[in-house]
């Protein structure tokens, strides 16, 4: 997720506020597939990642976005 924010804010605040309202819905809509991904009961850990691109053109940052490589997934 790219969001746009203002020096200072609270990242904290914003991404516990984003993962509560997601991890509501997924369990709402899909509950029984959910509970096999859970993290102790959790569906999202309490980290996040918040980080700066300088300045970049948005245009500039989804496409370096976009053209990263996924990892594999190993079958389980």
């Amino acid at each position: 997720m790219m969001s746009t924010t203002t020096s200072g804010s609270a990242d904290g605040t914003i991404a516990g506020a984003v993962k509560g309202v997601s991890a509501r819905l997924l369990r709402k809509e899909y509950d029984a597939h959910v509970r096999r991904h859970l993290w102790g009961g959790h569906l999202w850990s309490g980290s996040y990642f918040a980080g700066s691109c300088g300045g970049a053109p948005l245009t500039v940052v989804r496409q370096y976005v976009e053209n990263q490589q996924r990892p594999v997934r190993q079958p389980s």
